[in-house]
């Protein structure tokens, strides 16, 4: 019989009367990885808000079983001293911390009242050093890349003698290599008996790394599949109710003329202004053409797009942009965004989207031009305009009032998309477009994608996502050290050679 280190039975959470949960079963074996799928707004991660006790025993109903006792936990630090740990999609590392500040944060290692510092570094070196993790615990947070951010929250869980290990979209912001790294570790943590809990939208890494998958559709437990009969298409047809054959829609767009040209151009790093972080970038968009541009983490493809996107990252910026062949001289976002040009940030908590306003005011704030006469905002019009978007965008919410930060990642990012398509811009930027989004929602946003291109609008998508990038773009560019490695057209190219461009290290660009 199996021994079961979690059970959580027929779980009911509401919020305004709607409920996210709906009677959820949860059970998870000592010492395995159980993975948690579904779609976005299914209620995955509510439920491990639930065990966690953010949300706290008397705002759901059901049970929580953990080692055997019935856990009624009222706050977070309740379920840590059982040794249930969750790190959430959103790191919660403050920057300017040091990595041993972040690590015992709330946990300080002090002796008489006075913090040990020595203590306190030489624990948080052999934490790195369990996670795999060589750097300095005194180093500040904000130095370190967002892979090694990730293992300093895994190093924090540990000092916390974790017995459950949860994590809510661990790799979304990895590239591939990290992205292993991480999952290797997992199963490190596994021979040393540590339960893990992952939420993944990676379907590849959910058959990889799982023991078991739990699919969670409409607040509602669907099934739970064993080693043996995991498959990507098993997990989809759960998470969507369907199957899902094609992942990428069929496109089929006239290219035209070029409308958008950047020429010769080089850009400086804002903090060290003598590194040049861009190079002779030089590259063109047609209308109606989606391009990509493919790079490991650090390539500066995120720096490229805020450069061009009124200088929004940059120092010493020169060269030329061009749209329908006329010179551009385009100093800051509202120069930009009134010359055609708009920018998806890859990071849509931070700077996408007010998180406290509604779904109403995040879509209409970079086009207030358009419902607002005498600078005093039509509300009618506003919120005629912004309920079409809800509903071609498929934003599962309770109406537009709805506040941005109770919805789902995905339907996050589907009002971030939103707010830039009212814009109407001519050329989009797409960075990330579908990080944190599930299978179902990715095809949705590939076809707002093609439909973008089929009114002879561009479209440059960034992306970490190699299939995504073969999946929908014209022509890729690849890119690596701030450099320009390589244009191909995306006909017959594979993964294996877009990866060999983007790791080259060469002198000059192309152009």
């Amino acid at each position: 019989m199996a021994k079961y280190i979690l059970e959580m039975d027929d779980i009911v959470k509401t919020f305004s009367g709607v409920k996210a949960l709906d009677g959820v079963d949860l059970k998870v074996e000592e010492g395995e990885i159980h993975a948690l799928v579904g779609e976005n707004g299914a209620g995955k991660s509510t439920l491990m808000n639930v065990l966690s006790g953010v949300y706290p025993h008397g705002e759901y109903t059901g049970d929580i079983v953990f080692k055997g006792e019935t856990c009624e936990f009222k706050r977070l630090s309740d379920s840590e001293k059982k040794g249930i740990v969750i790190i959430h999609q959103e790191l919660a590392l403050v920057q300017f911390l040091s990595v041993s500040e972040n690590i015992f944060l709330g946990n300080e290692q002090s002796t008489k009242g006075v913090i040990d510092w020595g203590l306190s570094n030489k624990k948080a070196k052999a934490l790195l050093d369990k996670v795999g993790l060589k750097i300095n615990p005194q180093i500040l947070v904000a130095e370190i890349s967002v892979a090694q951010q990730q293992l300093v929250e895994i190093a924090k869980a540990m000092s916390k003698e974790v017995k459950l290990l949860i994590l809510d979209e661990p790799t979304a912001a990895l590239n591939d290599n990290d992205s292993e790294n991480l999952l290797k570790l997992l199963k490190e943590f596994q021979k040393q008996g540590i339960t893990s809990i992952i939420i993944s939208h990676k379907l590849n890494e959910v058959i990889d790394i799982a023991d078991k998958v739990t699919i969670i559709r409409d607040g509602k437990t669907v099934e739970t599949l064993t080693k043996d009969n995991i498959s990507e298409d098993r997990i989809i047809k759960g998470m969507v109710g369907r199957e899902l054959t094609n992942r990428f829609p069929k496109r089929d767009v006239e290219i035209g003329e070029t409308i958008f040209e950047v020429k010769n151009w080089d850009v400086y790093d804002e903090t060290f202004r003598d590194k040049k972080k861009l190079k002779n970038i030089n590259f063109h968009i047609k209308k109606g053409e989606v391009i990509g541009i493919a790079g490991l983490m650090g390539a500066g493809r995120t720096e490229l797009a805020l450069s061009i996107f009124g200088q929004s990252f940059g120092s010493k910026i020169t060269g030329e942009m061009y749209k329908n062949g006329n010179l551009l001289k385009i100093k800051s976002i509202p120069e930009a965004i009134s010359n055609g040009i708009a920018y998806l940030s890859e990071d849509r908590k931070s700077a996408g989207l007010n998180l406290i306003q509604s779904i109403r005011e995040n879509i209409s704030i970079a086009s207030l031009d358009k419902i607002s006469k005498n600078n005093i905002i039509n509300y009618g019009k506003e919120t005629k305009i912004v309920e079409e978007f809800r509903e071609k965008l498929n934003i599962k919410s309770s109406g537009i009032s709805q506040e941005v930060s109770s919805l789902s990642g995905g339907n996050q990012q589907k009002v971030a998309i939103g707010k830039w398509l009212l814009s109407d811009p001519d050329i989009l930027f797409l960075d990330e477009p579908t990080r944190g989004v599930d299978v179902g929602a990715k095809y949705e946003i590939y076809s707002v994608i093609n439909e973008i291109a089929a009114e002879g609008k561009a479209v440059c998508v960034i992306s970490s996502e190699l299939p995504e990038i073969l999946g929908m773009c014209d022509r890729i560019y690849a890119m690596s050290e701030g450099i320009f490695t390589g244009e191909v057209k995306n006909e017959n190219v594979t993964q294996e050679e877009l990866m060999e461009l983007m790791t080259m290290n060469i002198k000059e660009g192309v152009s």
